[in-house]
């Protein structure tokens, strides 16, 4: 069968001619005789391949030798956990922005294992639906956390201009890492599951100033010590060798795009879409307007029953995973930068058909 148009949240559409390399060379890589599953991690070849990644992420984002770049495992929520076992040194505390789930998930963390932690900023009182611009900090903050991007309610910082200069900023980027530009010197530490953007699920990338490793935490568990890995070149334990190595070939198939272009066509894939919803009084978007998401697109139909048939419907035609978080209902259409700009076309077209037979 055709591929489908897919606009799962998570893990996402990957681009096709990845996937063809991977299937090409999924059996014997490159006339070396054995899967890149079957390598070792200690081999010439894997770690040529894993250099090679590490190498693209940095000309991508034109980091330089004051960063380290680590691939990890655990995903975002074991990241909620090291970056406060590494970064709230005693009397510091970790300042959050709560902005919805996953922003919540990494304030509970550090609370959970007796870290000092205050809410510097919070869009809980109107259930997550805008994105606060002004932030109080506490005395003594160690760092301001955030997320950029959230799957679930469908809000996205993409100014962080607007962040303070004056504390370190850790934020978690998993759902829109290298969609846009980025200024990676304006951050002390940024995170990412691989399984949005940049590969598959199995991996989490690690971007990490060097100038704050000397205020990591020490005689912390080892596996949860950012300097073990950094120490180690992200081989302290066998790797994600294999989701590691899509990440490689993703990140090559971005740096041929350019960040600049690929925000571009981000922006006109998430236009046909809110452009339907804008233009409508069947569909309605589910957060503030300024604050809206290019990745996750949420929106609402007058009812539940609507929701059930459009998403039943919209599978029969090859549309799929647009279905709401089971925590928030509705409707949520994920676009990736993979994701290709027919998809988006599509769905908005069935959008305005749907809408005329059932308004």
């Amino acid at each position: 069968m055709e591929r489908i148009h897919n606009f799962s949240a998570g893990p996402g559409v990957l681009p096709e001619e990845v996937l063809k390399e991977v299937q090409a060379d999924l059996f014997n890589y490159k006339g070396k005789g054995l899967s890149v599953m079957e390598m070792s991690h200690r081999s010439k070849e894997y770690q040529e391949i894993f250099d090679d990644a590490r190498a693209t992420m940095k000309r991508i984002l034109n980091v330089g030798d004051d960063y380290e770049v680590l691939f990890l495992q655990g995903g975002a929520h074991t990241q909620f956990l090291m970056v406060a076992m590494n970064l709230i040194q005693e009397g510091k505390v970790g300042n959050y922005v709560l902005t919805g789930e996953w922003a919540s998930k990494a304030y509970k963390e550090a609370k959970k294992i007796g870290k000092l932690t205050h809410v510097a900023a919070s869009s809980e009182d109107k259930n997550f639906s805008y994105l606060p611009k002004t932030f109080n900090l506490s005395d003594n903050a160690a760092f301001l956390h955030y997320c950029s991007n959230n799957t679930i309610f469908g809000t996205e910082y993409r100014n962080d201009s607007i962040f303070p200069t004056n504390v370190p900023l850790v934020c978690d980027m998993s759902s829109d890492f290298l969609s846009r530009p980025l200024d990676t010197k304006k951050y002390a530490l940024i995170y990412a599951g691989a399984q949005k953007n940049i590969g598959p699920a199995g991996a989490t990338a690690v971007i990490v100033r060097k100038d704050i490793i000397e205020s990591f935490n020490t005689g912390l568990p080892t596996m949860l010590t950012y300097k073990t890995h950094i120490d180690k070149d992200s081989m302290y334990n066998t790797p994600s060798t294999f989701p590691v190595y899509v990440v490689g070939l993703v990140l090559k198939w971005i740096e041929k795009q350019g960040l600049e272009n690929i925000e571009k066509n981000n922006i006109l894939k998430a236009g046909y879409i809110y452009n339907v919803i804008d233009n409508s009084e069947f569909y309605t978007g589910t957060v503030a307007k300024e604050d809206r998401s290019l990745m996750n697109i949420t929106f609402r139909l007058p009812n539940e029953e609507l929701e059930a048939k459009f998403i039943n419907e919209a599978k029969k035609v090859g549309i799929s995973g647009i279905k709401g978080h089971r925590s928030v209902g509705g409707c949520r259409a994920s676009a990736y930068n993979a994701l290709p700009n027919i998809a988006c076309e599509t769905l908005a077209q069935f959008m305005v058909d749907f809408e005329k037979v059932n308004k």
